[in-house]
């Protein structure tokens, strides 16, 4: 089971963004990266185009590696390590190892 999922709400815990948080807009498993919603921008150059005439340099967010996310608990608001157990119907749920609630 992956750590992080799309629309978490995530805090950052290294890296130049430390402290800010968001949430998950796309996850890449294989490389154990992600995209937040405004962390990690970077200046990317466009070339001129019929859609984009003008081109120059945009601002897009950068994949972010896992190791440097936690999930924040929607009861407490505060980032939480998690664990994984059964659930109903034997699937698979994250648990907050500060509420005990389910992420």
């Amino acid at each position: 089971m992956l750590k992080i999922k799309k629309n978490d709400q995530v805090y950052i815990i290294a890296g130049k963004d430390k402290g800010k948080s968001g949430k998950i807009l796309k996850v890449f498993p294989s490389v154990q990266r992600a995209i937040v919603e405004n962390i990690n921008i970077v200046k990317k150059t466009r070339r001129k185009s019929q859609k984009d005439p003008s081109g120059g340099f945009v601002d897009i967010e950068a994949p972010i590696h896992v190791s440097n996310i936690m999930l924040i608990d929607k009861k407490t608001n505060k980032p939480t390590r998690f664990s994984v157990s059964m659930g109903k119907n034997n699937k698979k749920v994250r648990i907050s190892k500060k509420s005990g609630e389910v992420i």
